[in-house]
């Protein structure tokens, strides 16, 4: 299992982003959450197999890639502390 933890920079707020994430996170079964930031970034940490994350990211570009400029991908060991996957605020 690992950890993924994302900022996207970009026209990435007001455009459905967080709902369409949850969405594809919780179809492949991850774990975690994804938040817009002050700055106009959004956020994502999710929990699941590297595949499976990686289907994720593809599935977030594909989507988003109009819209998205920059993506700052980190993976680390998961934690296990999720359950679900939401949509903080």
């Amino acid at each position: 299992m690992k950890r993924l933890h994302v900022y996207y920079s970009g026209s990435v707020q007001g455009v459905g982003f967080r709902f369409t994430v949850e969405r594809i996170a919780l179809d492949l079964g991850i774990a975690g959450w994804v938040k817009n930031l002050r700055d106009g970034r959004v956020e994502v940490v999710g929990e699941a197999d590297e595949k499976v994350l990686r289907e994720l990211l593809g599935g977030i570009s594909d989507y988003f890639k109009k819209y998205i400029t920059d993506t700052d991908i980190a993976f680390s060991s998961a934690t296990g502390e999720f359950k679900d996957f939401a949509i903080k605020f």
